[in-house]
């Protein structure tokens, strides 16, 4: 990882012969390379920031081949100062400080863009010049519209793969330089392996002055579970002096000393989120609330959720937005596991803004919940629905699973029923965009041309995964017991107004 901290995942510092030597706490500083220890093992890292706290000195380090996310405070006592220190190089500190500021002075020299696109409420920026955008955001992006209209159009066939030679059949892409360097990214996706991946690949931010933001928070007491924030998020500045901050898991309001945050929970009455319950089963609740009614609450999840998501930028302005709250409950109250927002009236379509699942409930169901909630209401509404971009990578990897899963269901009945289908039928069906159906299909190596036709096969490989999938026992949102309605809103509450 080069020094600024954008790239995640690679290796710390960059690349230069430094000078090593012994340090000590008072002498370590920002550019340092010491030896920190992390999960009880040794780890090369980088000083990004110094902090000093009430508990003493912090230190705040990338670890060598880590996420941006992984990135920590470290007390003294996780630094082995028995340990050379690779010491920055001033030389070239002063060449990239010379370079940063004539790059800086070229481009207020160049004249404004007079047409570009609107920004979009949750995004600050766009995409960094000479920035590696992800694979599948970089796939959907390059796809030919005119063509994906043909084969929307087209009748398509559900079966196993013809047996027809390379002349026969081939895929839906044309064979051009562009589409050959697709290819890679168009390979069936295994979701262990890019879970995997995450520990080491880089953020989905499109803003770099964001991610390169040291985080603020170290350790955050939520309910029964302690935290630790994965990114920035702009809590007031008094409170990166904490060494922990706690929010009252119900109404989210946020407190650096505890004896405080302990008289606020003695007085605290509220159980659930401040809105109309809107879907209950066995196990979790939904929560509807306006943003507008209840500002100062949906502000405090916005912070919340800032820390676990790179990219989310609205903090402020939730006026224009819905909230759906999941809880599970207990004989103490509704406790939040994620949310979803929405706009109430999004020019795009968009039937997601922003969606986190809390970290201490990742990896066990949750997000595709929120998911097939966020469907469930686009059906309701009688409109097709997709999630506003850019997708965080967990985010991206969870909707890439419920899109398949639900396709792939959907065909293998219209196949045991020997029905035709198309791309608008799916889309229909699902109250998905037809550039969501078709992106999946692509990506799951699912359209074919075959015998001057589009065809749709599902290969063997992914019914054998998707009936293993079905033999674990998943919870699923009952359609019947939502009780909701799409609410009709004024011009002036679809907007920021007092």
């Amino acid at each position: 990882m080069t020094s600024n901290g954008t790239n995640g995942g690679a290796e710390v510092g960059s690349g230069e012969e430094r000078r090593k030597g012994k340090a000590t706490p008072d002498t370590l500083k920002v550019g340092c390379i010491a030896i920190v220890t992390k999960d009880g093992h040794p780890r090369r890292a980088e000083i990004l920031s110094i902090k000093e706290t009430k508990s003493g000195k912090q230190f705040y380090c990338n670890f060598d081949n880590f996420n941006k996310r992984l990135d920590e405070w470290v007390p003294v006592s996780r630094i082995d100062f028995d340990q050379d220190v690779e010491w920055p190089n001033p030389d070239k500190d002063k060449q990239k400080d010379a370079k940063n500021k004539k790059s800086t002075v070229s481009k207020k020299s160049q004249p404004p863009k007079k047409a570009q696109k609107r920004v979009g409420k949750r995004e600050e920026s766009v995409a960094s010049e000479g920035q590696t955008p992800h694979p599948w955001t970089e796939f959907v992006e390059s796809q030919n519209k005119a063509d994906g209209e043909d084969r929307a159009n087209a009748s398509l066939e559900v079966g196993a793969t013809p047996t027809v030679g390379p002349d026969e059949m081939e895929l839906d892409e044309d064979e051009t330089p562009a589409s050959a360097a697709k290819k890679e990214h168009l390979q069936p996706f295994s979701r262990e392996q890019e879970i995997e991946k995450l520990r080491t690949s880089g953020s989905m931010t499109q803003n770099p002055a964001e991610i390169s933001r040291i985080r603020n928070i170290s350790k955050v007491e939520f309910g029964r579970h302690v935290l630790f924030p994965w990114y920035f998020s702009p809590y007031p500045e008094v409170f990166s002096q904490e060494d922990c901050i706690y929010i009252c898991e119900f109404c989210l309001s946020y407190y650096g000393d505890l004896k405080a945050f302990t008289r606020h929970r003695m007085k605290c009455t509220l159980q659930h989120p401040p809105g109309n319950e809107i879907y209950r089963d066995d196990f979790i609740s939904f929560f509807e609330i306006d943003g507008r009614r209840q500002r100062t609450w949906c502000r405090n999840l916005c912070l919340l959720s800032k820390m676990f998501l790179d990219h989310k930028t609205l903090y402020y302005d939730v006026d224009p937005f819905l909230f759906y709250v999941m809880t599970t409950r207990d004989d103490r109250g509704c406790h939040m596991i994620g949310y979803f927002s929405k706009e109430k009236e999004s020019a795009d379509g968009y039937n997601v803004a922003c969606i986190l699942t809390m970290p201490q409930y990742q990896r066990k169901g949750y997000g595709r919940l929120l998911i097939q909630f966020s469907y469930e209401l686009s059906k309701i509404e009688g409109k097709l629905g997709s999630p506003e971009k850019p997708l965080s990578d967990l985010g991206l990897l969870s909707y890439r699973q419920y899109w398949s899963e639900n396709i792939i269901d959907l065909l293998l009945g219209y196949s045991e029923r020997e029905e035709k289908c198309t791309i608008e039928g799916i889309a229909s069906a699902l109250a998905m965009t037809t550039q969501d159906v078709e992106h999946t299909l692509q990506a799951l190596k699912m359209q074919i041309y075959h015998k001057g036709e589009h065809k749709i096969v599902i290969p063997e490989k992914l019914v054998q995964q998707r009936e293993r999938s079905r033999a674990k026992q998943k919870r699923v949102i009952n359609p019947d017991q939502i009780q909701w309605k799409p609410p009709v809103f004024t011009a002036a509450s679809r907007t920021w107004a007092w």
